[in-house]
C-alpha cells in the first residue's frame, strides 16, 4: 500500500494528513473518493444539512414556494459530490474518470440551483414581491451567477479547449477553476445561513442558524483538509 503513494508528497500531498490519507490508490474504485480522509466529515456535514432542510419543509405546509429549498440544497449536495470524487485523483487515467463524473454531478447541481432560482422569481413576481432586496437574496443571485459562470468555464476547459486558444492555454487556466469553486461552495453554504433570517423559515420552516453553521463548517473543514496547495498554484 505504501508503494500506492510514493512519490506524491508535492503536487499530492494533502493541506492535512499523509498523502496515502487522500490520494486514490491503485486499483481503487472512483467513488470510494467520497467518503475517504476527512471526506467523512463533509459528508456528515452536506447529508445532515439537506436532512434538517428537506425535514423542515415536509413538515410545514407545501406551496410551490417549498421547491425552492428543496432543489437548492439538493444542487449544493450534488456539487459537493463532485468536489468530493475529484480531489483524490491524481493519476490520468483516474483524473480522466474523475473529471467526468465531476462534470455530471456539477452539471446536474448547477440545474437544479437554477431550477430553484426559477421557482423563487416565479413566486416573485405571481405576488408582486421585490426580488434580490434581502441579504439572502443578493448573496443567493450573486451564489447563481458564480456556479453557473463556474459550471460553463469548467466545461469548456476541459471538452472544448480551443474556445481558450489550445489546450495549454485552458490548462493555464484549471487551478482558478478549482480556486473558485473551493471559494463558492463557501458562498453557498452562507447563503443558507442567510435563509435562516428569512421570513419563510421564521414562520413556516423554523430552522436552526446554529445548525447550519455547525454542519458548514464541517462541509468546509472536510474539504479544506483535502486540498492540493500545488494544484493551486503554490509552489513549495
Amino acid at each position: 500500500m505504501a508503494d500506492d503513494f510514493a512519490g506524491v508528497r508535492g503536487e499530492e500531498e494533502p493541506l492535512l494528513g499523509q498523502p496515502g490519507d487522500q490520494i486514490q490508490g491503485k486499483g481503487t474504485g472512483i467513488y470510494h473518493n467520497l467518503v475517504t480522509g476527512t471526506a467523512v466529515l463533509t459528508q456528515s456535514g452536506i447529508w445532515v444539512l439537506t436532512a434538517i432542510v428537506w425535514s423542515a419543509v415536509f413538515h410545514a405546509e407545501l406551496l410551490l414556494f417549498s421547491a425552492h429549498p428543496l432543489v437548492n440544497t439538493a444542487g449544493i449536495l450534488l456539487i459537493t459530490q463532485g468536489i468530493l470524487v475529484l480531489q483524490p485523483t491524481h493519476t490520468p487515467e483516474q483524473k480522466e474518470t474523475g473529471t467526468t463524473i465531476h462534470a455530471m454531478l456539477n452539471g446536474s447541481g448547477v440545474l437544479a440551483l437554477i431550477a430553484g432560482l426559477i421557482i423563487i422569481e416565479y413566486n416573485k413576481f405571481d405576488h408582486g414581491a421585490a426580488h434580490f432586496d434581502s441579504i439572502h437574496g443578493k448573496l443567493g443571485l450573486l451564489t447563481y451567477i458564480l456556479f453557473i459562470v463556474q459550471a460553463l468555464v469548467g466545461i469548456t476547459q476541459y471538452y472544448t479547449p480551443s474556445v481558450y486558444g489550445g489546450i495549454d492555454n485552458a490548462k493555464a487556466l484549471w487551478k482558478y477553476h478549482r480556486i473558485s469553486g473551493y471559494l463558492v461552495l463557501p458562498l453557498s453554504l452562507a447563503t443558507v445561513c442567510s435563509a435562516t433570517q428569512t421570513g419563510f423559515n421564521e414562520n413556516a420552516l423554523h430552522i436552526q442558524l446554529w445548525a447550519v453553521i455547525v454542519t458548514s463548517v464541517l462541509v468546509v473543514v472536510g474539504l479544506g483538509a483535502r486540498m492540493k496547495l500545488q494544484k493551486l498554484g503554490y509552489k513549495n
